[in-house]
């Protein structure tokens, strides 16, 4: 099997590489590196059937050869994080919407089966929870830019979906909800490898709001294990589904457990929304997907729990943080 992984060196993506070269794929890496980082794939380099482009998903040119040599299309590629949604809205909505759209059209010429990582934001501020495949999208108003994101993936789904409806395209849709784990940064809002940096540095830990709003935290070896099984799984064609753990945890409870583990004396402190992002900030209280689909489909369940998660990301942060 040839797998092109789009954002392949990104966080999610390059511990998809890894997987798949395990299993004995030939995998080909495309990424623009405005939010990926070399480095994640840089020891795969060299490895028999490894290849990557440095390169951005909307080059037509170069997509359209990529994804003519190869058999399937894992498109991870997205602008992500909340505060990058804040900072840079426009490159947001335009990496997702227009990349995605160049993936399916070009998916289609060719045939191939497409993977979409979609997102727990779609469901915005639902408060029917645990959240099913089939509920509905509560969003907030246009004024708030921190929707976009939600809306932008969204239209990823209804485009992938239509695709597959009207051109027989084969897509499955993964929504990911809060996938952690080594590599991650926290240099677009990721909660997990703040904290951890900021413990390991005896920094206090900046909660945002009251710190009672809740996650469900993922470890990435975890989704890149449901991802292929989706992938490999023929009933899954045409079909969205919640890929997550169910294990419920306060940010303020994470802070707590953080500092535990890592045995630092960083003190907690409480940043209001309106400091840590922009005046008027709306989030979700609670997140929290329903994963009987999947179970049921193809037997997937997280495995690693959250005190693993934190122990793999501070072992992690120290060996290459030098913390």
């Amino acid at each position: 099997m040839k797998a092109l992984i789009t954002g392949g060196c990104g966080f999610i993506g390059s511990h998809l590489a890894e997987a798949l070269l395990e299993r004995g794929d030939a995998v080909t890496v495309v990424d623009n590196l405005s939010t990926g980082c070399f480095q994640n794939i840089e020891h795969l380099v060299g490895r028999p059937g490894f290849h990557f482009a440095i390169e951005t998903i909307t080059n037509e040119t170069v997509m359209d050869r990529l994804i003519s040599e190869c058999d399937m299309i894992y498109h991870l590629a997205a602008a992500v994080g909340v505060a990058l949604i804040i900072q840079d809205p426009v490159r947001v909505i335009e990496t997702n919407i227009k990349g995605c759209e160049t993936i399916l059209r070009i998916g289609v010429r060719y045939r191939k089966k497409v993977i979409l990582a979609s997102t727990s934001e779609i469901y915005g501020k639902s408060e029917d929870v645990p959240f099913r495949e089939d509920a509905d999208s509560v969003m907030g108003p246009t004024t708030r830019s921190r929707w976009s994101y939600a809306c932008s993936k969204a239209m990823d789904e209804f485009l992938a979906l239509a695709y597959a409806k009207q051109l027989a395209l084969p897509v499955v849709i993964m929504r990911l909800f809060n996938t952690v784990g080594p590599r991650q940064t926290g240099r677009y809002g990721m909660v997990i490898p703040r904290f951890v940096q900021q413990a390991l540095h005896q920094e206090p830990i900046t909660v945002y709001g009251d710190g009672q709003q809740s996650r469900c935290f993922t470890f990435v070896g975890d989704v890149v294990r449901g991802i292929i099984a989706l992938a490999h799984e023929p009933k899954a064609v045409g079909d969205v589904f919640n890929l997550g753990s169910t294990d419920e945890v306060t940010i303020e409870h994470l802070a707590r457990r953080t500092i535990a583990l890592t045995g630092s004396s960083s003190p907690i402190i409480y940043v209001p929304y309106d400091q840590a992002y922009e005046v008027g900030f709306e989030d979700m209280r609670r997140r929290m997907p329903d994963i009987r689909k999947i179970k049921a489909l193809v037997g997937w369940e997280p495995c690693v729990t959250l005190d693993g998660i934190l122990t793999r990301v501070i072992a992690y942060m120290r060996q290459t943080h030098g913390a």
